[in-house]
């Protein structure tokens, strides 16, 4: 017997607001079933393409310390450098960029969302990111 992963939890302040705003970074839509509604305690957003689910759960206290887990992202097109910059117009801030790292055109940036989430930008599959 084995398990399958549900969905992907995120705890954060504001429920309604961080998933609006990873549904955008990602092309996440709401849960047609349950949209969606601001002062809602929990927001899920679904991948129409995958199925692939995230759910924002409210929490009481302030993110502290970096996520021991976090979403490693690629673009669907373009380049790892175009997605940073459409990714920061969206509201991310770059923590860290290790562009480069293995040489020219190689490495990834870690971003935080507007709570303060850690996540990654990778290059795109085009770019010989796999």
């Amino acid at each position: 017997m084995t398990s399958y992963v549900s969905h992907t939890s995120i705890d954060c302040r504001d429920a309604y607001t961080l998933s609006s705003w990873w549904a955008g970074v990602l092309g996440y839509r709401e849960d047609p079933e349950d949209p969606n509604l601001p002062g809602h305690e929990e927001c899920l957003v679904v991948d129409p393409d995958t199925g692939h689910q995230l759910l924002f759960i409210e929490v009481p206290e302030e993110k502290s310390v970096k996520n021991r887990i976090h979403l490693d992202l690629r673009p669907r097109t373009g380049t790892r450098d175009e997605e940073l910059e459409r990714l920061l117009g969206l509201g991310a801030r770059v923590l860290q960029d290790h562009r480069g790292l293995h040489g020219p055109g190689t490495g990834w940036v870690v971003l935080a969302d507007p709570e303060g989430n850690e996540f990654c930008i990778l290059r795109s599959q085009a770019e010989g990111g796999a």
